[in-house]
């Protein structure tokens, strides 16, 4: 054993002496007090807040949207966004139904569970049972009214999002209708699609369903979301709102197909909102679809009941 000041092992410390440095001021760096956040003044409003963001990450990512949508409504150019059930069970249908009367929602993609929530907002005025009391007893997901309704709403010749929305002009209560997205976006004729995985969803094991039916106005709204998936190219948005798994793969086959069939989509925005940040919506709405073909994607995190109502009053101030 060796001992003295070589110390107790084999290997020795490396002599830092002779390191090379540089100066601070000549290294500089990614971080610039320039883009530090500013003081927010009080009444100085949305559009104050706005401008008080650090231009660092998502300060700028942010912005970056504002400017993307503001910028599609300009040109002409369509907002579509996707959304999961989870959008809609925060109480976000009104903002919207706000944002698309305002030019920034040319078409609503919906999970099957954000077209249920939807609908049962309709009928009702309330949704999203307590899963963990009715489980137990296989009372999960047996709604009499939803499973009938929802089912019985259903064409073959034409897509989910339509006939529900068509549905609900007789169904739905006028004390409800105005919170639904279904509805209020029929009585526009703003284009929603429902994008269903069979098995994921209550009405599919309700006695009404008919499978065929379901899969064929699925089909037809794929088919709808592809037109509108189409028109993105030049400077559309497509803003994947709340869904972790369907409508990323569902956005990336519409892609792909309408490209397939000589349709030109460049040059456009994605965005994933969402409190966590999943693969799929990384991997198939912000990077593959950009892949030689311009445009960008963003990532905005947080809860849809803040950043949601956060991006409306944002583009409410800058768009009037």
């Amino acid at each position: 054993m060796n001992g003295g000041d070589q110390g107790g092992y084999a290997v020795q410390p490396v002599d830092l002496a002779g390191l090379k440095t540089i100066s601070l001021r000549d290294r500089g760096g990614k971080v610039r007090q320039a883009d530090f956040a500013g003081v927010y003044q009080a009444g100085s409003g949305v559009t104050g807040w706005l401008d008080s963001l650090p231009h660092i990450l998502a300060g700028d990512s942010f912005r970056a949207v504002v400017k993307a949508l503001l910028a599609a409504r300009e040109k002409n150019k369509p907002v579509i966004w996707g959304l999961g059930g989870h959008v809609i069970k925060c109480g976000l249908a009104p903002v919207l139904l706000d944002l698309s009367a305002k030019g920034f929602g040319d078409g609503f993609a919906l999970n099957g569970s954000a077209s249920i929530h939807d609908f049962e907002i309709a009928l009702a005025g309330h949704t999203s049972e307590d899963v963990e009391a009715v489980l137990p007893d296989g009372r999960f997901g047996a709604a009499e009214e939803t499973g009938r309704e929802w089912n019985a709403a259903l064409r073959p010749d034409r897509g989910i999002g339509e006939a529900l929305g068509r549905a609900l002009e007789t169904l739905a209560p006028p004390e409800h209708a105005p919170a639904s997205l279904l509805c209020g976006a029929w009585r526009r004729r703003v284009p929603v699609t429902v994008h269903v995985a069979i098995g994921t969803d209550t009405p599919h094991t309700h006695p009404a369903v008919d499978p065929a039916v379901l899969g064929a106005a699925t089909h037809y709204d794929f088919r709808l979301f592809c037109a509108l998936v189409a028109s993105l190219n030049g400077g559309g948005v497509y803003i994947n709102c709340g869904s972790a798994v369907v409508l990323p793969e569902v956005f990336l086959k519409a892609l792909s197909c309408v490209r397939n069939l000589g349709a030109e989509v460049r040059d456009f925005t994605t965005v994933n909102m969402d409190f966590l940040q999943h693969y799929r919506p990384r991997v198939n709405v912000l990077e593959r679809p950009h892949a030689q073909a311009g445009g960008r994607g963003y990532a905005l995190t947080g809860h849809h009941e803040i950043m949601v109502p956060l991006l409306a009053a944002a583009l409410t101030e800058a768009g009037q």
